[in-house]
């Protein structure tokens, strides 16, 4: 099982048929997952496709120039079409999106002849190895369960980028969701890829539910309004009410699915404030400075959105306050069981 996040790596554990007697060998990313296949594990590898050292799609590269006997199921809340078909055409022979149906897994198993029930019910004796960087599940300050944070997250991204992969056509790629606990002074540091040198629009929208409350900020480079125009068929002059809507579409859709994602996999509803524009044409240290009485103390989860072969970036930061935390946490409370 190879997960960059403990959470992932623990849950894709807990689907595994219950019956199916096999030794399970725990990787962080993909070069933990090649050593391991190497040493004689892995004859099946659960693979996850967004990872920090080396990814899925690198993984499977590696595969095939080693040319190493495993057979290869992905994993990921990645769920774009151009997604599949990469890794289908890289050698895996299935695809599983994430959160994980163990009914689903255990159809597949059965299609590829990898898994036969037991017809008397046993516990299997199972063995557990785990890879040199195996991390368990920590607190970490007043944000306990970041880890899990992050898979959620992780889930909702892919969701939301597939509905934009499929209205506009394209495919986007993705990073590993970045989660830190801040304060607004902190907030722009937290801004891995801006340029100081480009300006930016912004557009935030607050949601609330369950005693979870937060904004959803997407912040739109203005270097990537021709090439969104180009490919939202956008007829007419590029000024800035055409640019601003372009950024209300954009965040229609990212926040949307995004905060419909968390919900989801929280078991919870959040109910959305209009969306508010905070600034056009404006750099990122304006942008935060005459917004910080907006935020003070947060859990920040970021979320950077490119599309491959456009010069199109946005940045979604979904900022959770302070009170939140604690009812976070207790949703959460059942990924740690």
């Amino acid at each position: 099982i190879c997960d960059d996040s403990s959470v992932a790596r623990k849950l894709m554990t807990r689907s595994l048929p219950d019956d199916w007697n096999i030794e399970i060998t725990y990787a962080a990313d993909g070069i933990e997952a090649i050593d391991q296949i190497h040493n004689g594990k892995g004859e099946i590898l659960f693979l996850d496709l967004n990872m920090p050292v080396m990814d899925g799609y690198q993984t499977l590269d590696a595969i095939l120039e080693d040319d190493l006997d495993t057979t290869v199921i992905v994993v990921s809340g990645d769920i774009q079409p151009e997604a599949y078909k990469r890794v289908m055409s890289m050698g895996a022979v299935a695809f599983i999106k994430k959160p994980i149906s163990e009914e689903e897994l255990a159809k597949i198993l059965l299609n590829l002849n990898l898994y036969t029930p037991s017809p008397i019910a046993v516990k299997p004796n199972r063995k557990e190895v785990t890879g040199r960087n195996d991390q368990q599940i920590i607190a970490a300050g007043p944000v306990q369960y970041r880890d899990c944070i992050q898979e959620i997250a992780n889930v909702a991204m892919g969701q939301s980028a597939d509905l934009l992969a499929r209205l506009l056509n394209v495919f986007v790629k993705l990073p590993v969701p970045s989660v830190n606990l801040l304060e607004v002074s902190d907030l722009k540091m937290a801004l891995t890829h801006v340029a100081q040198d480009d300006t930016y629009s912004a557009v935030c929208q607050g949601f609330i539910g369950a005693g979870i409350a937060g904004e959803a900020l997407l912040i739109f480079s203005d270097s990537s309004y021709v090439d969104m125009a180009k490919l939202l068929k956008y007829q007419g002059e590029l000024d800035d009410n055409a640019e601003l809507e372009l950024t209300m579409d954009i965040a229609s859709i990212l926040v949307g699915a995004c905060i419909g994602g968390i919900a989801n996999q929280l078991d919870i509803s959040f109910s959305q404030g209009h969306p508010v524009v905070l600034g056009q044409h404006v750099n990122i240290g304006d942008l935060i400075v005459s917004n910080q009485s907006r935020w003070k103390e947060t859990l920040a989860i970021e979320i950077i959105y490119e599309i491959e072969n456009y010069n199109i970036t946005c940045d979604l930061l979904l900022l959770f306050t302070e009170d939140s935390i604690v009812n976070l946490n207790r949703r959460l409370s059942y990924l740690m069981d």
